[in-house]
C-alpha cells in the first residue's frame, strides 16, 4: 500500500530510534547507535498513535483539526493532501462514501486510516476510530 504504508511509517517509525540510543548511551555509543539504527524497529508494543500526532502537531505549531480531518491529518504527515492523493488512499483503503472529495468520504477516510493503524500495531483511543 503507497499512501497508507506511508502513513504508517512516518507515524510508526517517528521517533523509534530515540528512547533505545539514549538508554545504553554509556554502554560503548557508537555500537550502540550503529545496532539501533540497523535493527528493523517493528513495534514491540503498541504505538501510541494519539501521542506521537500531538507531538508532531505541537512542534509545528497545533497540526490544525488532525484528529478528524484527514486534510490536516496528511500535512500534520509532510503528505500531499490533495483531491487525487486522497482518492488514491480511499481506492487502496476500500473507502467508497459520498462523492470524492465530500465531507462524508473525508471523515469516513479518517477513520478507515485510523482503524488500519490499529490493526497494525497502532494504539488509536477510540475517540480517534469513531468520532
Amino acid at each position: 500500500m503507497g499512501i497508507f504504508s506511508t502513513i504508517m511509517n512516518k507515524i510508526f517509525h517517528h521517533d523509534a530510534p530515540a528512547p533505545e540510543a539514549s538508554a545504553p548511551a554509556d554502554t560503548g555509543g557508537a555500537t550502540a547507535d550503529a545496532a539501533v539504527a540497523a535493527a528493523p524497529p517493528p513495534p514491540s508494543e503498541p504505538v501510541d498513535v494519539e501521542a506521537v500526532l500531538t507531538q508532531l502537531a505541537a512542534g509545528k505549531g497545533g497540526g490544525g483539526n488532525w484528529q478528524v480531518s484527514i486534510v490536516d491529518l496528511l500535512k500534520l504527515l509532510d503528505m500531499d493532501s490533495s483531491l487525487d492523493a486522497r482518492k488514491e488512499l480511499a481506492n487502496e483503503l476500500d473507502v467508497h462514501a459520498g462523492a470524492d472529495g465530500s465531507a462524508e468520504e473525508n471523515i469516513a477516510l479518517h477513520k478507515a486510516v485510523m482503524q488500519k493503524l490499529a490493526e497494525n500495531g497502532g494504539k488509536v483511543p477510540d475517540s480517534l476510530l469513531h468520532h
